[in-house]
């Protein structure tokens, strides 16, 4: 008995995780991350108030002569008179139903969904010890989310929480002393005073980098959310290489080891080059990658084509690009975290449920090509060409009937085309001169549908006739039985 308990912890020894890059790039990505494929999370807090353009207005505030800031002083008044402080009472959620929301995203066929937990302004959205700025004392007087880590679990995901606070640090104007983000009074929301022109973008060095204190505090936080909540994902914004490199660390090695306590396969994602290689799960933002990758990769997108927050006049993506999105980045090794913007008062608009409800239902019919897989040889063929980058989604034209993607699961492959072809559906890549089809084929379905397909294999293509009526809307999803 005393052996084997000592064999245990030597064990357990061996699997923690050191404060270093190549001790952490040991950590594995669980199945469940690489079986999940799809998950929701919100943009949510006093940003919500104003309704105006973008996320960003709390920053946008306070920067003389922009479109924000004339808004602003036409709505609100002058900024020394109403600050962004000013915006956190009016974010009442009166309306906030965790159980709900979490019911939607199942619905809509999300396995990992959670919120914002702290975005740039400052806020946090948890039941904090370390600040009195947070969601349970101030605005909605609650803990969101608590409430949402009990919802989402309850339906069956995996939870995740999203830091954006490395973002803070000149975020505000805390130099200039005719607003109020310059009194001490509010310091902790608008965090420490720094030199006027030192808010700077992702990728672009910040002088003077943060300091000790503001190191400090960005991983107390996070290892106070850590600790209370056991998210199965901690995801990160971009220019988090800000912070001291041994706080990235030393927070990689806390939350794996974390995991290992508390029993749970744990994942953390990471923009750009703010962590190494191998250490966490790279994710994109408003972007895909153009070809399939040999690495499992993420990237979040908004519903909302202008905003992440919700805003008076947005414009939603449809759910048919929506699903060819997801298909588009599951075949080439990725998965995808869609944003949605609830209201202030704690709705979900009606036109987001819909396009998630929408989604849910192709997931139903074609799940079976999505969840589980992994890449094919190839991700497929088609005339639609990806712009890779950040910020790129935009540019990137709608998917056609011929552009079809592959993934595989159990031996079998999945042709999935992003439109109804018609009569028949032809395939370059599975034709003998493309030497990709190892195995013979048995049968071939549409999803959805009991029916087996004819089909004829050319030197060419592999040619599917196709049933009379399709199953469904938007991506269909062809199941090929290989012997």
């Amino acid at each position: 008995m005393l052996l084997m308990l000592g064999c245990k912890s030597s064990q357990q020894e061996e699997k923690k995780y050191l404060p270093n890059w190549e001790s952490l790039q040991r950590h594995p990505v669980p199945d469940w991350f690489l079986d999940a494929k799809f998950g929701i999370y919100f943009h949510w807090g006093p940003y919500s108030v104003p309704a105006h353009r973008t996320e960003w207005y709390s920053h946008h505030m306070y920067t003389e002569g922009h479109p924000i800031r004339q808004y602003h002083e036409q709505t609100f008044g002058a900024v020394d008179e109403f600050g962004y402080k000013d915006f956190i009472p009016l974010f009442t959620a009166e309306h906030f139903d965790a159980e709900a929301w979490a019911e939607l995203f199942r619905k809509s066929g999300a396995k990992f969904a959670g919120p914002v937990a702290e975005h740039a302004d400052g806020f946090a959205m948890w039941d904090s010890k370390l600040t009195h700025w947070d969601a349970v004392e101030m605005g909605p007087k609650q803990d969101i989310v608590a409430a949402m880590e009990k919802a989402i679990r309850a339906e069956g995901m995996k939870f995740i929480v999203t830091y954006h606070r490395h973002w803070l640090y000149s975020w505000f104007p805390t130099w200039d002393l005719k607003t109020d983000a310059s009194d001490e009074e509010y310091a902790g929301l608008y965090g420490p005073v720094v030199p006027q022109g030192t808010f700077v973008m992702a990728n672009t060095p910040t002088n003077p980098l943060p300091d000790d204190d503001f190191n400090q505090e960005w991983l107390d936080r996070l290892d106070e959310l850590m600790e209370k909540y056991q998210p199965d994902m901690i995801w990160f914004d971009n220019k988090m290489d800000i912070i001291g490199e041994e706080y990235r660390q030393q927070f990689l090695a806390n939350y794996y080891n974390s995991a290992l306590k508390w029993g749970r396969e744990v994942v953390c994602t990471y923009k750009g080059e703010d962590m190494a290689v191998g250490s966490a799960v790279l994710d994109l933002e408003r972007s895909r990658m153009s070809e399939k990758k040999d690495f499992p990769w993420l990237t979040d997108d908004s519903i909302d084509w202008e905003a992440w927050s919700y805003i008076s006049n947005p414009r939603y993506k449809s759910a048919n690009r929506i699903v060819d999105f997801l298909v588009d980045v599951v075949s080439k090794n990725g998965a995808l975290l869609l944003n949605i913007p609830p209201t202030p008062d704690g709705r979900i608009p009606e036109a987001v449920q819909s396009r998630l409800l929408e989604l849910g239902r192709w997931l139903e019919l074609n799940g079976e090509a999505i969840y589980g897989t992994r890449p094919w040889k190839v991700y497929g063929e088609g005339s639609q060409e990806i712009t890779e980058g950040h910020l790129t989604e935009h540019k990137n034209p709608p998917a056609t009937a011929n552009d079809i993607r592959f993934t595989t699961k159990d031996g079998n492959l999945y042709i999935t085309v992003l439109g109804w072809p018609g009569q028949q559906l032809k395939v370059s890549s599975l034709g003998k001169n493309a030497g990709l089809l190892d195995k013979e084929i048995e049968s071939i379905k549409l999803l959805g549908s009991p029916a087996e397909l004819s089909w004829k294999l050319t030197s060419e293509a592999l040619e599917i006739n196709l049933p009379s009526e399709k199953q469904g809307d938007y991506a269909h999803s062809f199941k090929v039985n290989l012997k």
